[in-house]
């Protein structure tokens, strides 16, 4: 990756047209090909960029533009586009380059994975009473992700998901009636637990007969929450 920081100029020709008048910049050209132009400001987007894939060639400069103190200029040429981002340099404050090597990438904590395990750890935050029989239990449309046992011997199904929507609420709705056909599980009933649960899938839920459980989960990683409490 190489990191730049100049006084330059930046316009981009093709399906749009946009200019950058001269101003110091960062600019970063990635080892894949793309240009990103930074400012100091505007958190972590770009004010403009080429993504790949994409070529950069270095040309001199037009007499013109020599004349008014452009020093070298950077064609970013997309490969299937034709667009191009030509960025006019006038001094160059700071140039380095640094081998990043292959980047293992993003391991996202509080998936649906870690809600899932937390709350087979911690049954009782579903209710009192209630012990884990398995998790992943399968059935022949798929996996249901908890399956409890209650104390009077009934069966409770949950669906696990960071952000509840209706279609949660459906798939949940197919695995009850398929386990209500086993007279070894049934009466079985339905939790739908997620971090955070739209209206529209409360609704659909509660109609249906299954109870929603929204989940905190820092508390249940046992981190304060950043929720407000009224004490």
């Amino acid at each position: 990756m190489r990191l730049v920081i100049a006084r330059c100029s930046v316009d981009y020709t093709g399906r749009l047209n946009a200019h950058l008048p001269l101003a110091t910049r960062l600019l970063v050209h990635k080892g894949d090909g793309s240009l990103l132009v930074h400012s100091d400001g505007g958190s972590y987007k770009p004010l403009n960029w080429m993504s790949p894939p994409c070529t950069l060639t270095v040309e001199e400069p037009e007499e013109e533009a020599a004349s008014v103190g452009v020093t070298e200029q950077w064609r970013v040429t997309h490969k299937k586009t034709g667009d191009a981002l030509v960025v006019k340099i006038y001094e160059v404050l700071h140039d380095t380059s640094h081998d990043l090597g292959v980047d293992p990438g993003l391991i996202k904590d509080g998936v649906e994975a870690d809600l899932q395990r937390l709350l087979a750890e911690q049954v009782s935050v579903v209710g009192e009473g209630l012990t884990l029989v398995r998790r992943e239990y399968p059935t022949a449309i798929g996996p249901v992700d908890l399956l409890l046992r209650d104390d009077n011997g009934g069966t409770v199904a949950i669906e696990v998901k960071r952000r509840g929507d209706i279609d949660g609420v459906e798939q949940l709705t197919r695995y009850l009636e398929l386990l209500n056909r086993d007279p070894l599980l049934a009466p079985v009933s339905g939790i739908f637990a997620a971090q955070e649960i739209k209206p529209q899938a409360r609704v659909l839920a509660t109609d249906r007969g299954i109870r929603c459980l929204t989940l905190d989960y820092d508390e249940m990683k046992g981190i304060e929450s950043g929720a407000p409490r009224l004490f």
